[in-house]
């Protein structure tokens, strides 16, 4: 998991704990609480999840989940490496023209300029729209605002079904709050069920079913939530990612130079990401002539 995601837990964890012990609190109530709510909370969260998602998107839940224990994937090092693959295919479709493109977006692993470019040629949704568009001009598709309107409706559609797993994770976080209600009602029927038992017994039993309150806004707030506004903002660097591409490929379709077309690009990232122009004028010019 990542460092952030570790230090995070532990400050949660650490200060809402830690301020109730400082209160004069005692864990033995939660403790004993904990697990009956956990099952009701839990699995009432886990059924509406399940009716509330097709099985698309509980697919795609599933996958993102393991961006929770991956390092950032866009950095600036990325882009260089975006920006410099770009150069290169740029640079061969106007020394040989774009049918020279063909052998190299038919099967991107098999080539030689690709194969300089692993982090890009490791990300299957890049290399996919990369390609399909560098083939679309090869077969004659040289109208750049019927081809910006195309990336746009894909980038669209890349967008939506992103946000539907940030969506679903958030839906989840929202109900925590009310599910939590509904464990703390039940702990306080079964508590009326025991009304003739003395003060320290009914105490006891009340708090436990205060436990149900208190979880669902806690890990709501706490953990879920935290969680999918990690993976929208995750998500949204790949769309970024795919943004930068788009400006490129449509500044090279205009007839830009290839070092023009790139920086086009370059101005599309956010400034964290964002490598400078003489870095990226180092990077291409360390390059060898693509073939």
């Amino acid at each position: 998991m990542q460092l952030s995601f570790i230090i995070g837990f532990i400050v949660v964890f650490a200060t809402t704990l830690g301020g109730y012990l400082a209160e004069g609190g005692h864990l033995a109530p939660l403790i004993d609480a904990a697990p009956p709510e956990i099952l009701i909370m839990g699995g009432t969260a886990a059924g509406g999840f399940i009716i509330a998602n097709t099985r698309a998107i509980k697919r795609r839940v599933r996958k993102s989940m393991v961006l929770l224990f991956k390092k950032p994937k866009y950095d600036k090092n990325s882009y260089i490496e975006l920006l410099s693959l770009m150069y290169q295919m740029f640079k061969l479709a106007k020394t040989k023209g774009m049918l020279a493109l063909e052998a190299h977006i038919e099967n991107p692993n098999d080539s030689l300029i690709f194969q300089t470019f692993p982090g890009f040629l490791g990300n299957h949704h890049a290399v996919e729209f990369f390609c399909d568009y560098l083939r679309l001009f090869t077969l004659g598709a040289d109208k750049p605002f019927e081809i910006e309107a195309l990336m746009d409706e894909e980038l669209d559609v890349h967008h939506a079904e992103n946000d539907s797993v940030s969506t679903a994770i958030q839906n989840v976080a929202d109900s925590m709050p009310a599910i939590g209600i509904v464990a703390a009602v039940l702990g306080v029927i079964h508590t009326m069920g025991a009304i003739s038992e003395p003060p320290e017994v009914l105490g006891r039993l009340i708090g436990g079913a205060l436990v149900g309150t208190f979880m669902g806004v806690w890990t709501s707030y706490g953990f879920i939530g935290p969680v999918g506004n990690f993976l929208k903002s995750t998500l949204d660097a790949e769309s970024r990612y795919l943004t930068c591409l788009k400006v490129g490929m449509l500044a090279h379709l205009q007839g830009f130079a290839p070092s023009i077309s790139i920086e086009y690009a370059r101005k599309a990232l956010l400034t964290d990401v964002r490598p400078s122009f003489t870095e990226v004028e180092e990077a291409t010019q360390a390059l060898s002539a693509p073939s």
